[in-house]
């Protein structure tokens, strides 16, 4: 049996545009909703914008992807930002450290995706992403990975999971 590639899915910036609470309305599509995870139990509550439809959206890839989350948010994504997009729990990318310099340019979460993936395949969202990412993993992972920024003003597009599903077809 083949291994399904891994989706690893950030929540701030892909499926909760944060940028846009600024805004006097939210993208179209997205319903604000207030949340308390960690961090958040007392004072006002945080603001998420989710828009409900990327969960029909997640889940028609699974044929292809196994999902995980890979955000700050850890295990908690599955109480406050799954049952929101109709997802099943999901297992999450475990961060020993949240933050940080590597002192190599890339993102935090950079080595820590490449550990998780242990070889296999990868497609990661996150609005963090940049080419010295893509440079850093291109040299640390053996297998295809894609990498994809996504602009945390507008979330992710049609053009996106478009995008999941035909490099997931490769494969």
């Amino acid at each position: 049996m083949e291994t399904k590639a891994l989706l690893l899915i950030d929540v701030d910036g892909p499926l909760n545009p944060y940028m846009a609470l600024s805004r006097r309305r939210s993208p179209q599509g997205y319903r604000r909703h207030r949340m308390r995870p960690t961090g958040w139990e007392t004072g006002q509550a945080l603001p998420v914008l989710l828009n409900a439809e990327h969960g029909d959206e997640l889940l028609a890839l699974t044929d292809r992807y196994e999902l995980v989350w890979a955000t700050t948010w850890k295990n908690e994504a599955n109480e406050w930002i799954g049952p929101h997009l109709g997802l099943p729990p999901l297992p999450f990318v475990d961060w020993p450290l949240v933050g940080g310099s590597t002192g190599e340019g890339t993102l935090w979460k950079t080595r820590h995706v490449v550990a998780y993936a242990a070889g296999r395949p990868f497609a990661w969202i996150d609005d963090e992403i940049r080419e010295r990412d893509r440079e850093w993993v291109a040299v640390h992972h053996p297998g295809r990975a894609l990498l994809r920024q996504i602009d945390p003003l507008v979330g992710l597009e049609r053009h996106d999971f478009d995008a999941l599903a035909r490099w997931a077809a490769e494969n």
